[in-house]
């Protein structure tokens, strides 16, 4: 899982991500909201723990432009305790609201709780009828299943995910096969191929983008997420 801890105090964030990567968890950093959506557009981040108070653009910018991206998950984190800020900070869509100072462990067990609510949330990702159920990890189309190999698998669900935003080349490969893949490009194209072929009717919703990558592309008033 990769969590975005954006916050202008660096002690800060070292001490979350101290906490975060003993749990395993792949951490990125951001010092403002202009580089939180940065880090945003270049990799595939699925909650973000983010203060209010920052230089150059402050947290609730921030979110408001980042949804704009990706609907992520955001704890928000801040000094500012009073009922005011917490209420307008869930009317944003926020999911959980932090007051400093905190306890690390209590932070974290908030993510967990988050994550676990939002992936009872988002187990199924559907378009008319391909259906990919990912608590009984299988594919459907027209009630009938797809059998996928787990790469394509991944590729279909990271494709589902993210609808209708351009994927490069390189950030699928890093966050369907990792950092330590030693393999090239053309690893992506070859399975993407394969994944058109299982697809069949819905095989065009794949669309590539030359010089780039690939979209999930589906029509907004079409869609059923």
């Amino acid at each position: 899982m990769k969590i975005l801890v954006c916050d202008d105090e660096v002690l800060i964030r070292d001490v979350i991500k101290e906490y975060l990567k003993l749990e395993h968890y792949q951490v990125y950093e951001a010092s403002n909201g202009i580089e939180a959506i940065d880090v945003v557009t270049k990799r595939d981040i699925d909650l973000i723990i983010m203060d209010i108070m920052m230089p150059k653009m402050d947290g609730y910018q921030a979110v408001k432009e980042i949804k704009k991206i990706k609907d992520i998950p955001v704890i928000m984190l801040s000094a500012r305790g009073e009922e005011f800020d917490k209420l307008y900070a869930f009317d944003m869509g926020i999911d959980d609201y932090v007051t400093k100072p905190f306890s690390p462990k209590e932070l974290v067990a908030r993510i967990k709780a988050v994550t676990k609510r939002l992936q009872n949330e988002e187990a199924i990702y559907q378009y008319e009828d391909l259906v990919l159920d990912d608590l009984a990890h299988e594919v459907m189309i027209e009630g009938k299943e797809v059998v996928l190999t787990p790469k394509e698998y991944d590729l279909l669900k990271y494709f589902m995910q993210n609808k209708n935003i351009a994927l490069s080349r390189d950030g699928i490969l890093e966050n369907i096969w990792g950092y330590d893949f030693f393999g090239d490009e053309r690893t992506v194209d070859t399975h993407v191929k394969t994944l058109r072929n299982s697809l069949g009717k819905y095989r065009d919703l794949i669309k590539t983008i030359r010089g780039m990558g690939y979209k999930f592309e589906v029509k907004e008033k079409d869609k059923k997420y």
